[in-house]
């Protein structure tokens, strides 16, 4: 994939993707109302459910019961994907109960979070597991620079070594140096989404 691309090329590039394979996608302030249900949609519709059949979505950004909610809206099926909600005991808005998430009280708690993961993988084995953060932007307002990096170190490769296909979510004006410098390294690609239907 190259580094800008449409919704479509990413549903492309995210089927051809090897096993074991990190991939970033990056959105701009300006166009993330838009570039962000279009995301969502190409990663949980267009690929997890045709392709892969299963994902883990680590919603540190949004309460997973607003996202089940954004994806009912979409016409987006959610009985293959297990949510792992970092933020709603922060916000104080758990909301419904649902079998498919599992709550974690605090984005700093990332010990728990992979360990979590490292759960659900075993829970509800499957050939063609994908893992979505959502989002490393989000966690690095939470956690340390150096010890966030080394959390992405150490999960990133334990995923990989599993075979599992790592997706994170960022958004460019809010990604660091620092932490761009370290997706590059444990990432094999990093792509920006271009606004749906404006290139």
């Amino acid at each position: 994939m190259s580094n800008t691309v449409t919704q479509d090329q990413l549903a492309d590039g995210l089927r051809t993707l090897p096993r074991g394979s990190a991939l970033v996608i990056k959105m701009g302030n300006t166009n993330y109302v838009d570039t962000y249900p279009a995301a969502l949609a190409t990663i949980l519709r267009d690929y997890v459910m045709e392709v892969r059949g299963r994902a883990i979505y680590v919603s540190v950004t949004n309460p997973a019961s607003l996202l089940i909610d954004l994806l009912g809206s979409m016409d987006v099926p959610v009985n293959g994907i297990s949510f792992v909600d970092v933020t709603s005991y922060l916000m104080v808005a758990k909301g419904k109960r649902s079998p498919n998430i599992s709550y974690v009280e605090s984005p700093t708690m990332l010990e728990t979070i992979m360990l979590r993961i490292e759960y659900l993988l075993r829970k509800n084995p499957t050939e063609k597991p994908v893992v979505v953060i959502d989002s490393i932007s989000s966690l690095a307002i939470h956690n340390n620079g150096g010890i966030l990096s080394e959390f992405l170190h150490v999960l990133v490769n334990t995923l990989k070594s599993s075979g599992a296909i790592t997706i994170i979510l960022a958004v460019a004006e809010e990604t660091a140096p620092e932490m761009e410098n370290t997706l590059s390294l444990v990432c094999d690609q990093i792509v920006s989404l271009a606004t749906p239907g404006g290139g």
